[in-house]
């Protein structure tokens, strides 16, 4: 039998395992839906798959197009190798059009266009709830120096420029996303790199005639099938065959 892995982290959609060589993790992403910060859960058949193949979709093409990032190679179905990073504790949100948590702060009608990309960041504590955080916040605290703020804002621009011209490529207009950036070390010197996992999970997607959602928001306010909507996303891009039949879903209390 084969030792059991090392597990070095479980969150709430992926399990993060020991590497085979150092400075090497295996990521394995989960069925489990959240939303609402967790109050809301389910067992989605087969979401994992989809997110494994997107997210290596697009981490392949930010390699292809010149922004570091944690991918290496994907492993199986689930599970794909990156490098071990030590993870800012942000999430970093560019938003296109007003949607969310925007849209209910500021007033500004969902799907409006906003005037340029604007770059938001929440505090990682999912106690917390995520709260927005001010540069001057995570200066202060030690999360990231000014520096470091502004390659994390220029890496978050390029990536929206990426997806952005991906998605509206087959007919997809991205509304907002989110992702995480990680440290690497090449002997004294540090990069900042794009990390976690880019997939429906992690981005609003709207269908740029129809304004349909492809997202998340699918399962936080009961639109319809989600693996309906990823295999959707995954079709257009070519990830899955045109014939892909999406799983069930299975909620959970």
């Amino acid at each position: 039998m084969a030792p059991r892995r090392k597990k070095i982290y479980e969150g709430k959609a992926k399990i993060l395992y020991e590497g085979p060589e150092p400075g090497t993790l295996v990521q394995y992403f989960k069925d489990d839906a959240t939303a609402f910060n967790a109050q809301k859960k389910a067992t989605i058949e087969g979401k994992g798959v989809l997110n494994n193949r997107l997210s290596e979709f697009f981490m392949t093409g930010l390699t292809n197009v010149g922004i570091p990032n944690h991918f290496i190679r994907r492993l199986n179905m689930r599970e794909q190798l990156i490098r071990q990073v030590e993870i800012v504790p942000l999430e970093v949100i560019v938003r296109n059009f007003a949607a969310g948590s925007i849209s209910k702060r500021l007033g500004i009608e969902e799907g409006t266009a906003l005037p340029r990309p604007i770059v938001e960041y929440s505090y990682k504590n999912d106690a917390l709830g995520d709260p927005l955080v001010p540069e001057e916040y995570i200066v202060a605290f030690g999360w990231a120096n000014q520096q470091d703020l502004d390659d994390i804002v220029s890496l978050a621009l390029r990536v929206n420029d990426f997806l952005s011209g991906v998605f509206f490529g087959v007919g997809i207009k991205l509304v907002d996303f989110k992702i995480e950036i990680g440290r690497i070390w090449d002997g004294d010197y540090m990069r900042l790199i794009v990390a976690d996992e880019i997939s429906p999970d992690s981005c609003r997607l709207w269908d740029v005639k129809t304004g349909q959602k492809l997202d998340k928001d699918v399962f936080r306010r009961d639109l319809g099938s989600l693996t309906d909507a990823y295999t959707e996303v995954a079709r257009r891009l070519g990830v899955m065959p045109a014939n892909a039949t999406p799983m069930k879903p299975t909620l959970i209390n």
